[in-house]
């Protein structure tokens, strides 16, 4: 019986694939170098018979070769232009597939969308564990095309999710990572609908506006009526039934009701030009998701939301709106002021839309929300396919707890994996270690990756267990010149915080406190953090606090709590000062501080150094 073949790996996939769109590329940018010769052949051909024509040199029956010559030109016009289309599509593939080897090694921080406009330096935990900004967690996954998908990835990563949800997403995820084809045409979509990532708030604001055009309900059936009397005067009048002067008076009228309807048409105008911001090609978006066959319920779900009992499919909807959209847009076109007065085009184009928005403009909320929860479980997705290496987290009946084995932190190409345990209420870490030695990365490293699992994402570790939690964090205080905010107040403030979301939350917390208090004496300093941890582990919360103050070690011989001491060390070497980056048990015994300083060729005494010696 012979062994499941392994599947390719990640790095492979994508080679393949974007050589595979790059040779399509290739082969379109050669039939388009052949059309455009072609084009201007016709034209050429077309101008030199009226040219032969007009000079006497050819009988006027060629004018028919000179237009034959032209139709063709607009043929290989619009041939042409499907190529370009073609070609822009191949060119997105290329640029996806690109980005997918990127993020396999450190490629990913050149990416551009990096999410600043999420940033919020009050977020209880978002700033520390780059959540958002150069090299994020949002640069690393982010693959989404249209605005709404961006936003809904941003909220999955900004606040954790209940246990059900997280696997309802795992699941839908689980399902998804596989499927690179439907990811990457789905992608390519809605890169090519959403160009410029147009935000679609105007544009369900203005669908779920009531009717704007009651004040002119008069106007429709008019606009119907109307324009036929006109044509059946101008008829009478040639057949001498009616003096002809009678057909200017229609034409005199259907002007009147032009000039009254005018402005109410470009009130409504104001609001239907947001769907020119790309909204009008989202079809083929939705057309893709109807097609897919999906297992997992919660795609399923999402599938149906697109789908009304007894009504054509979403994307039939959004095939109208573009064509009526089209109707709307020709009166950019220059004979349209003539079109209008003769028929009053805008009158009929724009009730057309309003019966669209009364049909379908409540459900478009709807719709987009479909859309972006698809987005971000691609994104979800992406990372399961890229990082085989991850796991997905097991979510824990109780808590609060968070249970790591083999955990790395997920934003580094090569992290040195370390085993964490906090498996119930009150238990803490309380990590000591010299400068340099990696006890803030394992905090963050376990506050990314609670992030991620709580997102419903895969996690950089072998084991990963944990409850859901709220996470809170203080790491990167910063004071403040403009609200006359020092250090030390700043951070008191953000520790306040803390305590206060801790309470709230009723200890299903996991709290990562990084040197904290040090803009004050050490006396206080040691008073403060044993205070402060003993209040966040009375909640019942459980988290890690870092700290060079060894006094705090003491904790761990508190009643009731199980707070472990554990550390991170240093060693010279030839010379140099070495790291491994593995947590220890128990309190650290070195010190580096003078000899880092001392590396870097600042010149110190210690004074118990030199008793020593003496």
């Amino acid at each position: 019986m012979s062994a499941t073949a392994e599947p390719p790996s990640p790095h492979r996939t994508y080679t393949e694939r974007r050589a595979a769109a790059q040779a399509e590329l290739t082969a379109l940018d050669r039939v388009s170098a052949r059309y455009a010769n072609l084009r201007t052949l016709a034209f050429l051909a077309a101008a030199g018979v009226a040219g032969f024509v007009l000079a006497g040199r050819l009988p006027k029956v060629w004018w028919w070769a000179s237009a034959a010559a032209l139709v063709l030109y607009g043929v290989l016009a619009i041939l042409h232009h499907q190529v370009f289309r073609r070609e822009a599509r191949a060119k997105l593939y290329v640029t996806l597939n690109e980005r997918g080897l990127a993020r396999l090694g450190p490629g990913w921080h050149d990416f551009t969308e990096r999410g600043e406009r999420f940033l919020s330096p009050s977020h209880l935990y978002t700033p520390d564990l780059d959540v958002f900004g150069q090299g994020s967690l949002f640069q690393l996954l982010n693959e989404t095309a249209t605005r709404s998908g961006e936003e809904r990835l941003a909220a999955w990563l900004s606040a954790p999710a209940s246990a059900q949800e997280v696997e309802a997403r795992q699941g839908a995820a689980r399902e998804l990572a596989p499927n690179l084809d439907f990811r990457q045409d789905l992608c390519v979509d809605a890169r090519d609908a959403s160009r410029e990532k147009a935000d679609p708030a105007l544009f369900i604001q203005w669908a779920e506006l009531g009717p704007q055009l009651n004040a002119i309900r008069w106007a429709r059936p008019v606009a119907v009526v109307l324009p036929l009397v006109t044509l059946a005067v101008y008829v009478l009048g040639k057949l001498e039934v009616l003096p002809e002067s009678a057909f200017w008076v229609g034409l005199a009228a259907q002007l009147g009701v032009a000039v009254i309807t005018r402005r109410p048409l470009k009130v409504m105008d104001e609001g239907v030009e947001v769907g020119e911001r790309g909204f009008v090609r989202y079809a083929p978006i939705f057309e893709r998701v109807e097609a897919q066959r999906f297992e997992h319920p919660r795609l399923k779900t999402l599938q149906s939301g697109l789908q009304q009992p007894g009504q054509p499919p979403v994307s039939e909807h959004f095939k109208r709106f573009s064509r009526l959209f089209s109707f709307i847009e020709f009166k950019r076109h220059q004979f349209h002021p003539l079109i209008h007065w003769l028929t009053l085009w805008d009158i009929h184009a724009h009730f057309a839309l309003e019966r669209w928005r009364e049909a379908h403009g409540k459900q478009l909320r709807q719709w987009f929300e479909a859309l972006a929860e698809l987005e971000a479980l691609s994104c979800v997705a992406g990372l399961a396919h890229d990082r085989p290496d991850f796991t997905w987290p097991v979510m824990a009946a109780s808590g609060p707890c968070v249970e790591a084995t083999a955990l790395g932190h997920p934003l580094l190409d090569a992290p040195v994996p370390n085993d964490v345990s906090l498996p119930g209420p009150r238990h803490a870490l309380l990590i000591t270690g010299s400068n340099m030695s990696g006890k803030t990365t394992l905090m963050r490293a376990v506050g990314a990756n609670v992030v991620l699992a709580l997102a419903g994402a895969p996690v950089s570790a072998k084991h990963f267990r944990l409850s859901p939690l709220q996470t809170l964090t203080s790491m990167r205080v910063k004071d403040s010149l403009e609200r006359g905010v020092s250090y030390f107040y700043a951070e008191v403030q953000r520790i306040k915080a803390v305590l206060d979301a801790a309470r709230a939350a009723h200890g299903q917390v996991l709290f990562l406190l990084d040197e904290i208090l040090l803009g004050t004496n050490t006396r206080e300093r040691q008073i403060a953090s044993r205070e402060v941890l003993r209040l966040l582990l009375g909640t019942g919360a459980i988290g890690a606090v870092t700290t060079h103050d060894l006094s705090l070690a003491v904790l761990a011989d508190e009643p009731g709590a199980h707070v472990v001491n554990v550390h991170f060390r240093d060693h010279l070497e030839a010379g140099k000062m070495l790291f491994d980056y593995k947590l220890r048990q128990g309190v650290v015994d070195t010190t580096n501080a003078l000899r880092v300083l001392r590396l870097a060729g600042v010149p110190v005494d210690d004074p118990d150094e030199a008793a020593a010696a003496r």
